[in-house]
């Protein structure tokens, strides 16, 4: 089974029409024009394939209508669920460029091979995001950047730092 990019994650219903508002998951909102099926992934672990009849933008958020979701109450049970699209249609990246899920569960090591920790998550702050890196229930926040992370391997889930000194410390 082809693995799924999450794309946007409906907040709530919209109207009395079936339509849902997502915020979301994507750098590259352009990714939904022309965008037809998707694949909902829901809290329940359930997986229901939707059409998109239609989607727009509002403010920050995107609301969709799926084919077949003409209720509120309908469109109630997509309630936190992921909008995902196969990785092989996920928007291709420039080299150095990396998706969040990628990132996640690398192996975080220094120079000399010593292990940091491993990555949960990608904390954007509007300037630099951070990697957010856990070792034995301590969380530390490295900067994404290219004069940090020397080396970022996502095949073999790997990222070689090279820390500034007292960025470990407390």
């Amino acid at each position: 089974m082809e693995s799924l990019v999450a794309v946007a994650k409906i907040v709530r219903p919209r109207g009395l029409r079936g339509e849902v508002v997502a915020d979301l998951l994507t750098d590259f909102p352009e990714r939904f024009d022309g965008l037809e099926k998707v694949i909902a992934l829901l809290p329940d672990a359930g997986r229901e394939e939707l059409t998109i009849e239609n989607s727009w933008f509002q403010k920050n958020r995107i609301v969709f209508k799926f084919a077949g979701i003409d209720s509120i109450e309908a469109a109630a049970t997509l309630r936190d669920a992921e909008i995902c699209v196969p990785e092989s249609e996920a928007v291709d990246l420039d080299e150095g460029e990396f998706f969040d899920w990628q990132l996640e569960g690398c192996d975080v090591e220094t120079l000399n091979g010593e292990h940091v920790g491993r990555v949960r998550d990608l904390m954007r702050t509007g300037g630099t995001e951070n990697l957010v890196v856990e070792n034995d229930g301590r969380e530390y926040l490295i900067p994404f950047a290219e004069s940090i992370c020397r080396e970022v391997d996502v095949e073999e889930k790997r990222i070689v730092v090279d820390l500034p000194e007292g960025l470990l410390e407390f």
